[in-house]
C-alpha cells in the first residue's frame, strides 16, 4: 500500500466501495402550528388563560378556547368557541360551533353545532341544528334542534323559478 494509495485487502485488490448513503430528504419547514383535535392550527385560536377573568361582552372573529371564567355574552357567529377543561362560563353563547369539556351556566345557541365532551357540564337550554352530548356528560336544561338549510335547498328553488319564469 503507498501512501496516497488506495488500500489493498490482503488478496491485492482494492476493495469494492459501497455507494455513498443518499443524502437524507430534506425536512420541511417547521409546520406553523400543530393541528389541534379539530383539524385547526393551534395558532388561529386566541387563548384565555386559567388566571383570566372576562366579564362583559366577549366577541370576535377568530376561534377561542377558555381555560379561564367568562361572564356576560359571548358572540362569535363565524367561529368556534371552546370551553376548555379549567374553563366555566356564566354567559349566553352564540357561536357557529360550541365545544364544552368544562362547566357552563346559560344558555347555549350553536348556528353549526355543539358538542359537550365527557367531562361538560351545561346548565342551561341548548339550541342547534347538531348537537353531541358524550357519555358522561351533564345537560340541564331544554333542547331546541334548529334544522340548518342545506346547501341543496337553495339552487332547487331557483331551479323552480327559472322553470316557472321561462314556461
Amino acid at each position: 500500500m503507498s501512501l496516497f494509495g488506495t488500500r489493498k485487502d490482503e488478496f491485492g485488490e482494492a476493495p469494492v466501495e459501497a455507494p455513498p448513503a443518499p443524502a437524507a430528504p430534506p425536512r420541511p419547514a417547521a409546520p406553523s402550528a400543530a393541528k389541534s383535535f379539530f383539524g385547526r392550527g393551534e395558532d388561529e385560536m386566541a387563548n384565555i388563560g386559567k388566571s383570566i377573568t372576562i366579564k362583559g361582552d366577549l366577541t370576535g372573529n377568530e376561534d377561542i378556547v377558555v381555560e379561564g371564567t367568562v361572564e356576560g355574552k359571548v358572540d362569535l357567529p363565524n367561529n368556534q368557541l371552546t370551553i376548555g377543561a379549567n374553563g366555566s362560563a356564566k354567559a349566553e353563547i352564540t357561536a357557529k360551533t360550541i365545544v364544552v369539556i368544562g362547566k357552563v351556566a346559560g344558555n347555549l345557541h350553536g348556528t353549526e353545532r355543539i358538542e359537550i365532551q365527557a367531562t361538560g357540564v351545561v346548565e342551561g337550554d341548548v339550541s342547534a341544528p347538531r348537537l353531541i352530548v358524550a357519555e358522561g356528560a351533564v345537560l340541564n336544561g331544554s333542547i331546541h334542534m334548529t334544522q340548518q338549510k342545506s346547501a341543496h335547498e337553495a339552487p332547487r328553488a331557483l331551479v323552480g323559478e327559472v322553470r316557472k319564469a321561462a314556461g
